[in-house]
């Protein structure tokens, strides 16, 4: 679901009483400067942009998922009125293979057609319908081949690629093989294929250059790396290439694939003639990557307590047709196997291998939120074989500061899980229907009850789990921010993209806080300014955050020195409120402004968190910069006779660090929340022999506002992470891994038996109190 799907549900926190938040600043809920403009519909995104003298772009894409090209015929398509170019992978200049981690996708497919809506082409014309009539007159000769799309066929099938089908294979290796537990429980569980479904479709804008060189306007994530790959597709350099953000409508992963924008500049650089590209949502669904599809066996050992003594896992992810971000999302996977418990002896084989299904990548959450539903199934099924409840077997295993995980990594930051699965435990749960008659019951399957309240059947379900921060394995966290001040006004200057993460906000409290200036504006994002890195992991809080907060000081430093040395004090004696600056024992009192007196200041800064290693040969490391957790209460009310599932309430409690923007952190978390449910019940994007079917929002089901429940945030520990710029951790990922985990255990606790896939179909909960 996107990130801003959440804006609908009921949340209620209920935590300690706050003092009131400050108007501006830290912890203020200083709302977005662009919400007016978004509310209005007056937000320019990528598909509202114009220029002289446009043309229209069109993509035509492979209806099979696995075939070699015998030829292509572009004649028909050149010969119509007001085409002014076709292009296939003859007319690449540059690089034809990319990747933002690995290149070994085609801009265009070439020989082999390796997923279904594969690039084959692209037209640019006059009109878009022409465009679209043009794509539709190229004429590709197949020989149709077998696509492989069962995962654990490919690792004996013929190489669907040069680089053979195999990804990436891990073997976690911790503790004593030999050992076992008393009690045993063991689970096969499969995920099934989410789509990020942003709520704008991908557009684009390429402008020609007159140096030869192109200008890409797109709601990119990550320019810096947009670019690169741009360039090397263009056979340019990159400065002769400049990408642009646009407003980006919804991303929770990488949203778009880079092959797009590539397609685009090519078409741009061919007619010398802006071209703009926009997708309809069949070619959105076709074109991006999607959550991994994955299939998980576990075996749970525990002794007679419920202490876990050892956990085995095997985890096999869909990557689809090219590695994408298959490699980080299974090592997360992997490294986070076992949940947020305390495991003596772990041995997790994990694997990522090429099909001919539909591309996989990155998605909020991804490799944890698999792997967070099958560990959590397998706690409760040790639940239910030792008499325990579903809390309790939690509350004797769980992770806290000092511990260690299979990986070999200590856990250094905040670890407050048991915390957190207590708040959600001692929340009151929501009333019965019995106990409020007078009350409309909405019954599952709709607020009309399309079945009798007698067939329905309560359940209470709990999950924890945990995500990583910032990039893994040795990735370069770096971001570079600038800060002016003059004439009162601040100005921040970063390439960090805000996709709804609420960065832009962010920044704007952080020079607040730091100069006592309340006008502040963030700059448009592109590639003149320094890279900032990939909007993910809760990067842009951390990292970003942390170079504008490192600025803004050194700027304050401007600002208060020449004060401090007129004075003969030091700087540190001289705060700044409100904009006005004051000494500590009140002989000073001036505002920013007088200070200022005219002059222009800036600076600018790095931040760069401690550095990670890659896991080993036997999956042991130091990978990650820090972690945070969530535990989620789910209250599901199931109809046995329709198999139809209403979630009633999610209770949430969650480790944030510190909270920043109140107003903004409750939202990302409902959103993340939400997200999952979606996971959970809904959102499959189903495939039949690697052809998607119904690419649309009518046959991919996302939650609207009805299946939206009541969200109560009941508690938020606020235990800062002094690594972490400001303490503060990400925000919306980890309610996203945890929530499906939780509807599942509810729905499990409502029917009495196992539920093992995800989504969970209507006739999965018939089944189970039927047969």
């Amino acid at each position: 679901m996107s990130n801003d799907a959440a804006t609908t549900t009921t949340s209620q926190a209920v935590d300690a009483p706050r003092t009131e938040p400050p108007a501006h600043g830290l912890g203020a809920s200083l709302p977005a400067s662009d919400s007016r403009a978004k509310t209005e519909g007056t937000f320019p995104y990528a598909s509202d942009l114009w220029a002289e003298g446009l043309l229209w772009g069109a993509l035509l894409r492979s209806p099979h998922p696995h075939a070699r090209i015998v030829s292509i015929d572009t004649s028909a398509a050149r010969d119509m009125p007001g085409v002014r170019a076709v292009i296939t992978h003859e007319d690449i200049p540059g690089d034809a293979a990319y990747g933002r981690r690995i290149a070994d996708r085609p801009v265009f497919a070439s020989e082999i057609v390796r997923h279904h809506g594969e690039a084959i082409a692209a037209v640019a014309a006059d009109h878009p319908d022409t465009a679209r009539l043009a794509a539709a007159a190229i004429t590709v000769e197949y020989e149709l081949l077998d696509p492989v799309t069962d995962p654990e066929k490919a690792f004996a099938a013929e190489p669907l690629h040069p680089d053979g089908n195999l990804i990436r294979h891990i073997p976690l290796r911790y503790g004593d093989p030999d050992v076992t537990g008393e009690v045993i429980v063991e689970g096969l569980y499969r995920i099934g294929r989410q789509d990020p479904a942003p709520i704008g479709a991908e557009a684009g804008l390429a402008v020609p250059r007159p140096d030869g060189g192109v200008e890409l306007y797109m709601a990119s994530t990550d320019p810096h790396i947009d670019r690169a790959l741009a360039a090397a597709c263009f056979g340019l350099e990159q400065e002769r290439v400049k990408v642009v953000v646009t407003g980006v409508p919804g991303a929770t992963g990488d949203r778009e694939d880079p092959g797009f924008q590539l397609s685009l500049g090519l078409l741009a650089l061919r007619t010398g003639c802006p071209v703009k590209l926009t997708a309809t949502r069949e070619e959105s669904f076709l074109g991006h990557a999607h959550r991994h599809p994955t299939l998980l066996r576990y075996r749970h050992h525990a002794d007679a307590e419920g202490h876990l003594v050892k956990v085995e896992a095997q985890l096999l992810l869909d990557a689809g047709a090219y590695a994408d971000a298959s490699s980080e999302s299974l090592a997360a996977a992997v490294a986070f196997a076992c949940g947020p418990y305390v495991v003596p002896h772990a041995f997790i084989e994990g694997w990522a291998v090429r099909t001919n299904n539909p591309p996989s990548g990155h998605v909020r959450g991804e490799g944890a939120m698999q792997v967070c539903a099958a560990y959590e199934a397998q706690m409760d099924k040790l639940a239910a074989k030792l008499g325990l409840d579903q809390t309790e077997i939690r509350l004797r295993n769980v992770l806290a500061t000092g511990d260690i995980l299979p990986t070999g990594q200590t856990v250094t930051c905040p670890a407050p899980v048991a915390e957190l699965l207590q708040a959600v435990r001692d929340f009151p749960l929501p009333s019965l229907p019995k106990d409020t008659p007078e009350d409309d019951w909405l019954l599952p399957g709709g607020p009309e009850g399309a079945g009798e309240p007698g067939a329905v059947r309560r359940g209470v379900g709990y999950a924890l789990g945990m995500v990583h921060m910032l990039g893994a394995e040795g990735a370069d966290e770096v971001s570079t921010a600038t800060v002016k001040v003059h004439d009162g006004i601040a100005t921040v200057i970063c390439a960090a993209v805000e996709t709804g993460s609420g960065f832009s906000t962010l920044a704007r409290q952080i020079v607040q806080e730091t100069l006592g200036i309340e006008e502040v504006h963030v700059a448009a994002v592109d590639t003149d300014q320094p890279p900032a890195g990939p909007a993910a992991h809760g990067r842009h809080t951390w990292v970003s955050g942390g170079a504008v907060e490192r600025a803004a000081k050194m700027v304050r430093t401007q600002l208060l020195q020449p004060l401090a040395h007129k004075f003969g004090m030091s700087t540190e004696l001289l705060q700044i409120t409100d904009g006005k600056i004051t000494s500590y024992d009140g002989v000073l009192s001036t505002t920013v402004t007088e200070a200022m007196d005219g002059k222009e200041l800036w600076a600018t800064a790095q931040c760069r968190p401690h550095p990670t290693e890659p896991l080993d040969e036997y999956g042991q490391g130091d990978a990650f910069v820090g972690l945070a957790f969530c535990a989620i209460r789910a209250v599901v009310d199931v109809d046995i006779e329709l198999g139809s599932i209403r979630v009633v309430e999610m209770a949430v409690a969650q480790d944030v660090g510190r909270v920043l923007n109140p107003a903004q952190l409750e939202t990302r978390i409902e959103a993340g929340v939400t997200q999952g449910i979606g996971a959970a019940l809904t959102e499959n994007l189903r495939t039949a022999r690697g052809v998607i079917r119904h690419p649309d929002l009518t046959g991919y089901a996302l939650p609207t506002s009805l299946d939206a429940p009541d969200i109560r945030i009941v508690k938020l520990v606020e235990e800062r992470d002094v690594v972490a710029p400001f303490g503060a951790k990400s925000a919306s990922a980890v309610p996203v891994v945890t929530s499906p985990a939780a509807v599942a255990s509810a729905v499990r606790a409502a029917t009495g038996r196992p539920i093992n896939r995800l989504p969970i179909r209507p006739q999965a909960a018939v089944a189970a109190l039927n047969s």
